[in-house]
């Protein structure tokens, strides 16, 4: 017969394990060395950190979902539904780890400008508290991102062409669009770009600049921003040019500061930049594809991820359905590992946890998330296990 499990708590510690004449000091001591032993499994637990995956869908089915991902398993189990959030395309996590903003859009991609919305996070519970919404001023809102002081939002509007910027208050509630940019131009793809489709927004890591990918233009454009009033200007020179018809649309900045990532919706392609912090502006180094040689299907990129050192970059292809992983040189340049499957169909959203150890994919339209194993050797994906069912996954946000 197998005999029940111990309970290790203050009070049955002391019984237990320490015999009654103990002198009073003993079980003084013992008390304090289990309160430790307590915090230090209570730390280990809550540095298993929570995920956030937005539901991109109208009406009651819009949500955001918070998992637990436990970093030995690599294994998600769900936390908490967050309802009254309508088609939250995409989510941004405050510097602090305290409030969430997501896009809220009761017709995403209508003739009324959608909105973000802000919540404060509580505890480890998954639980959202609503604070506020304010106009995104533009539609089709598809990417925020926070400043690293907390009090910017960014968002970029697709449909619109536009970008924007919210000041946040001290209890993480937005205000009034501080500033308001509206793209103007075309490019020489006539179905993809007519006009102007602003796809991403990501704030520099010195917070002096705000650089918007517009997949219309085929061009990554530099604002200034003002972290004191929230307020971006225009910079000179005001953008830098991608491969004519590549359509950018997610960026990402190196850890070390010196390089900038592009991914290219329309070409399957990734393009290098140099930067240049002082002067603010981009120097193109490479532009590699994200696709076999041999694909000859539709495929279109979605997202990119960095592993937290800075050596390894991981990119998706909606239509091949697969993981593109690359290796990053010292001078920034990337080199091919290997094209992995996504589990999925449309892999739309990257994450990789802060310990480099695991990436998280959402394959919105084939309605799961899969988590691998990221190789530390390699940098191959190995998948943890069968993906986890979800409503359209459009965005993933790890809070450690």
């Amino acid at each position: 017969m197998n005999p029940e499990p111990l309970q290790f708590t203050s009070s049955n510690l002391l019984t237990n394990f320490l015999p009654s004449s103990a002198p009073l000091r003993l079980f003084a001591g013992a008390a304090v060395l289990l309160s430790v032993l307590l915090a230090m499994v209570s730390a280990a637990r809550a540095a298993d950190p929570i995920v956030f995956v937005s539901a991109f869908a109208p009406g009651e089915q819009g949500a955001i979902h918070a998992h637990t991902l436990d970093l030995k398993t690599g294994v998600l189990k769900p936390l908490h539904r967050n309802g009254g959030v309508e088609n939250p395309f995409f989510l941004a996590l405050s510097p602090d780890r305290k409030f969430l903003y997501s896009i809220h859009a009761k017709k995403f991609g209508g003739k009324e400008d959608e909105h973000v919305a802000a919540f404060e996070i509580v505890g480890r519970t998954g639980q959202l508290k609503p604070l506020n919404r304010q106009s995104a001023r533009g539609t089709a809102a598809c990417y925020l991102n926070v400043d690293a002081t907390g009090k910017t939002v960014v968002v970029a509007n697709y449909t619109s062409g536009s970008v924007a910027s919210l000041p946040v208050n001290a209890d993480g509630s937005l205000r009034e669009a501080a500033s308001f940019f509206q793209h103007v131009g075309s490019s020489v793809d006539p179905k993809r770009q007519k006009e102007p489709h602003a796809h991403a927004i990501v704030v520099s890591p010195d917070n002096r600049f705000a650089y918007a990918a517009d997949l219309g233009l085929d061009q990554v454009l530099c604002y200034r921003l003002d972290a004191g009033t929230g307020k971006l200007t225009a910079h000179q020179p005001p953008f830098t040019k991608t491969p004519a018809g590549a359509g950018p649309r997610h960026l990402i900045f190196h850890p070390n500061g010196k390089f900038v990532y592009v991914i290219n919706e329309i070409s399957n392609s990734i393009t290098v930049f140099a930067w240049d912090a002082a002067a603010g502006t981009l120097t193109e180094k490479q532009t590699i594809p994200t696709l076999p040689a041999d694909f000859k299907g539709t495929s279109h990129c979605a997202d990119l991820k960095l592993t937290p050192d800075g050596r390894r970059l991981y990119g998706t292809n909606r239509g091949h359905d697969s993981i593109a992983a690359y290796n990053v040189g010292a001078d920034g340049r990337l080199t091919l590992i290997a094209i992995e499957p996504s589990l999925g169909k449309g892999p739309q959203n990257l994450a990789i946890t802060p310990d480099g150890g695991l990436l998280l994919c959402a394959n919105m339209p084939g309605k799961n998330v899969a988590v691998f194993w990221i190789d530390a050797g390699s940098g191959r994906l190995k998948s943890v296990g069968e993906p986890i069912a979800a409503v359209s996954p459009s965005c993933i946000m790890l809070v450690p």
